[in-house]
């Protein structure tokens, strides 16, 4: 894992199209902002973790609900304020 330093208003590009910035920083908190292509997919960890498992289930043949994914939650969440 590459680890990096920056401040609020610095940013990294990940190859040549996608741009992370820290945005703010408050407590332990660190809130980063994404630019990147709109064919990029971007999942929380914990998010794709539960598909690849589920894709796993699945070519195993032993998922049977055809809402296996609906606890996922993917609804967009609204920006804290």
């Amino acid at each position: 894992m590459l680890y990096l330093v920056r401040k609020l208003g610095e940013s990294i590009i990940i190859n040549n199209n996608i741009r992370v910035e820290v945005v703010d920083v408050k407590g332990g908190s660190v809130k980063l902002g994404f630019e990147f292509p709109p064919d990029a997919t971007v999942l929380r960890a914990e998010v794709h973790q539960r598909i690849l498992e589920q894709n796993i289930m699945a070519a195993r043949g032993q998922v049977d609900d055809s809402d296996a994914l609906a606890d996922l939650d993917l609804k967009p969440k609204p920006p804290k304020k």
